[in-house]
């Protein structure tokens, strides 16, 4: 791709006839990576399955049919439905957390967000929920866990000591999205929640799409079925899109 181009690229067309296969075009499609060429994520899928009609051999110059086709309106995909595809394809996204679509709901249960902290005095009780980012139950803590959670405005540490961690291993390590209700506890600068009680409130992230049953785009695969055969399976366990946990010793 780098060595074919001397200019930056303005069409997918363009990055056809450099060499790039139309599956490495279409990866790029599903990544978001058109942006520069004024091409939104479905946008670019929709040019990238016109492709397919590239005539060939004789008839190799010609333009396609596709050309000849009525502008099409595709619906605008919100920023949750970019999210959530983001994380689906490249693991994280530049545009928004996902804790922040639900952040309204979260507020309503009274949820802390991170960078208020540290505005927060010692032995407060405050609950406070985010994307499990690592795990850590060192041999040498006496069966502590260490958890971080991340939402859209930072990172907080929790710190579950072993009798939560076996009441609430289940929630613990099966939770996208954990809430947990506790103390803070402040140590000159060192911030760490103590956890009294856990929620798992990944279901709360299911919503924040219209589709749940299909989080990932699917534009560009004809053979696919937009609803799995059962759906009651698919809201109970949705497709893993965004990280796991790291977990560490």
């Amino acid at each position: 791709m780098i060595a074919q181009r001397s200019v930056p690229y303005t069409t997918i067309q363009q990055l056809s006839d450099a060499g790039i296969s139309q599956a490495t075009i279409e990866r790029l499609g599903d990544a978001d990576a058109f942006g520069s060429m004024q091409l939104n994520r479905r946008e670019a899928l929709w040019q990238v399955t016109a492709m397919g009609d590239k005539p060939e051999a004789l008839f190799k110059g010609q333009p396609s049919e596709s050309a000849f086709e009525p502008q099409i309106s595709l619906p605008i995909m919100s920023d949750a439905e970019h999210v959530v595809q983001d994380y689906a394809m490249t693991g994280l996204s530049l545009k928004k957390h996902p804790v922040s679509f639900v952040r309204e709901k979260l507020s309503l249960l009274h949820v802390r967000a991170a960078n208020e902290l540290d505005k927060i005095a010692d032995g407060t009780p405050l609950k406070i929920a985010g994307l499990i980012t690592v795990r850590q139950r060192p041999g040498t803590a006496k069966g502590v866990c260490f958890i971080t959670i991340e939402d859209e405005t930072g990172f907080a540490n929790l710190v579950a000591f072993q009798g939560i961690f076996d009441q609430y291993r289940k929630e613990i390590l099966q939770s996208t999205l954990l809430m947990v209700e506790g103390k803070l506890q402040r140590e000159e600068k060192v911030i760490h929640v103590i956890v009294k009680r856990c929620f798992n409130l990944t279901t709360m992230l299911n919503g924040i799409t219209k589709d749940k049953y299909q989080p990932v785009l699917t534009l560009s695969r004809s053979d696919e079925t937009s609803i799995p055969p059962n759906i009651e399976d698919a809201i109970k366990q949705p497709k893993q899109v965004y990280y796991k946990g790291r977990n560490f010793r």
